[in-house]
């Protein structure tokens, strides 16, 4: 019974090594954006990208920044009249952002992405964790 209990530790010890190993060490500093740096982040812990958020930008190994969010607001007649001569499809509201990922160590914009989305404004989210998904995938699974 006590080398089960040992064991038991010694592996609870052993996993918590590994997981502390495993912690992220890439630090990411989401500069100011009327708001849109708190959908980033939120798309980052969603999408569990492996990174620290920083609040000082001295501490962060990268930048990443966004422009201004913009949306493309369809009138309510504009939407009649395409429904009523054209296809309806396509027609919500659409917003994109493009976004830029800086190695703070030596000035370099080492990643860029732009996303769109239908329904622009409502999406924001949306389009925060596409972000992040492809910060991930396309750059960060990279590095390692």
């Amino acid at each position: 019974m006590k080398k089960q209990i040992l064991l038991a530790a010694f592996v609870g010890i052993i996993s918590s090594a590994v997981t502390a190993l495993a912690a992220p060490t890439t630090s990411i500093f989401v500069t100011p954006d009327h708001g849109f740096e708190t959908d980033i982040i939120a798309g980052l812990q969603k999408k569990s990208v492996p990174v620290v958020i920083v609040t000082d930008p001295a501490q962060a190994d990268y930048t990443l920044s966004a422009n201004e969010v913009q949306i493309h607001q369809e009138s309510g007649a504009s939407k009649v009249v395409r429904c009523l001569f054209a296809y309806c499809l396509g027609i919500e509201d659409s917003g994109n952002v493009s976004v830029q990922l800086v190695d703070n160590h030596i000035n370099a914009i080492v990643w860029g992405y732009n996303v769109a989305k239908q329904n622009g404004q409502r999406n924001r989210q949306s389009m925060a964790e596409a972000i992040a998904k492809h910060l991930n995938n396309d750059f960060l699974k990279k590095q390692q």
